[in-house]
């Protein structure tokens, strides 16, 4: 009889915005919000997004025109208006349930520009707060690549050597798992343009939920003899 062999961890770290929760309504509709309570004659659109070179809401700021004094306040009143909202945002379709299915073998954890506080109400929301091991926020010191390596530090056993995938709708968050020296999935269901997103140059790239799955899979039937850093075939596009 064929003894089943034991899945391979690896740890999976997933962008908030763009990747789990479909906030891109919220976000736009915050931020013309913010924009006219700061006084700020701006017209907030889609581009606003996709074309930051960081994916932050002080650089979201920034590109709607937001003088560099009130910038952490344009910050601080996005923030309050998705705590203050009645219900969390939706997750994106099929996400919950590719979540449940990757947690069952590999720690996950959530590296984020927004607050800790929000992204626990989304999890919450949607009862996916037992299946994540950690959430870093924006209230968690630190740039994205060095919340990349904490959560590689902490919650890997093997010294961190297993390997990491960094889950992500954004080119900062692409050169943030670079910069970590973690594998990349660029995901095409978010925030910026794949067209963007290729410029940073990720390992894979998902176009469905689901391809999540089919990509960590593919790197376990391997064993991580490649750290999970081939490309894909028919992920990239």
């Amino acid at each position: 009889m064929r003894q089943t062999e034991t899945p391979f961890m690896a740890l999976i770290i997933l962008d908030y915005d763009g990747v789990l929760a479909d906030t891109l309504d919220d976000l736009l509709q915050f931020g013309q919000q913010a924009c006219d309570k700061l006084g700020v004659d701006h017209w907030v659109t889609k581009d606003d997004l996709n074309d930051l070179e960081v994916m932050s809401f002080a650089s979201y700021g920034q590109a709607c025109e937001v003088p560099g004094h009130l910038v952490d306040e344009f910050v601080k009143i996005c923030l309050n208006f998705f705590a203050e909202k009645k219900s969390p945002p939706a997750i994106f379709p099929d996400l919950g349930d590719v979540v449940k299915h990757l947690s069952a073998s590999h720690p996950i954890a959530i590296v984020t520009t927004n607050s800790s506080q929000n992204v626990k109400a989304f999890l919450v929301e949607h009862r996916l707060d037992g299946l994540i091991q950690a959430v870093y926020g924006v209230d968690t010191p630190g740039s994205k690549a060095q919340k990349i390596i904490k959560a590689r530090n902490l919650l890997l056993e093997n010294g961190g050597h297993e390997p990491v995938f960094m889950v992500g709708d954004s080119l900062s968050d692409i050169l943030a798992a670079k910069e970590a020296s973690v594998t990349s999935i660029a995901v095409t269901w978010g925030h910026q343009s794949l067209e963007n997103l290729l410029r940073g140059h990720p390992d894979h790239v998902a176009s469905s939920p689901h391809d999540l799955i089919g990509i960590i899979e593919q790197w376990n039937e391997g064993q991580g003899t490649d750290h999970g850093n081939s490309h894909s075939p028919g992920n990239r596009q």
